[in-house]
């Protein structure tokens, strides 16, 4: 299966024309969060994803949350809007986990869960996964903010080192996009708003 993996778009919509451009050769797009800007403008972005007909494994990030996010794909048909929660795809789980995980410095608009929280929210979404979709990374890998600081989630890390998922698809960290390191055999990709196809 070609995934598209995206995140932290931001109302970006010259960037989701590309995404729109780069899924005619995949088969599932996989959104990490960060649709819109400080809780405005998702419908902007989903819209334009929306055009591509793909059947689509999304999670809030924190600026926006999961009731926006579902809202605004009402329409999309293959859209699978996760938040502690999990979808099969074609013989493949895809866990999803949404929000800034731990809670960030932004302030009462943003959308954030304590490690506590997430791990109840994980431990919902089922035993395992073959994908675990997540805004925020893993503590210790792609987490590096522009600071030099590790703004992972100690409970997410913790997840995928007793879980072991094939691949995870974060974004949240803006500095570390692009990015991909391993845990154990997962392989870990800050996949950044231009987009990058995986094949599983």
């Amino acid at each position: 299966m070609k995934l598209l993996l995206f995140s932290d778009l931001h109302n970006s919509q010259s960037a989701a024309m590309r995404l729109v451009e780069m899924a005619a050769a995949v088969d599932v797009l996989v959104g990490a969060g960060d649709f819109a800007t400080v809780r405005r403008g998702i419908e902007i972005t989903i819209d334009i994803l929306k055009q591509t007909g793909k059947t689509a494994v999304l999670v809030p990030g924190n600026s926006e949350s999961f009731e926006e996010l579902q809202a605004a794909c009402g329409r999309w048909q293959g859209a699978h809007v996760l938040h502690g929660s999990s979808v099969t795809i074609d013989g493949l789980t895809f866990a999803g986990l949404g929000g800034g995980i731990p809670v960030t410095p932004f302030g009462s608009w943003s959308y954030d869960f304590s490690d506590e929280e997430a791990s109840q929210l994980l431990a919902s979404a089922g035993d395992g996964c073959d994908v675990l979709v997540s805004h925020s990374p893993p503590f210790g890998a792609v987490d590096v903010s522009s600071s030099g600081r590790q703004l992972g989630s100690r409970a997410i890390r913790t997840y995928v080192e007793a879980k072991q998922p094939r691949l995870v698809v974060c974004g949240h960290i803006h500095a570390s996009a692009g990015k991909q390191e391993m845990v154990g055999k997962t392989a870990v990709i800050n996949a950044g708003p231009n987009g990058i196809i995986y094949e599983l």
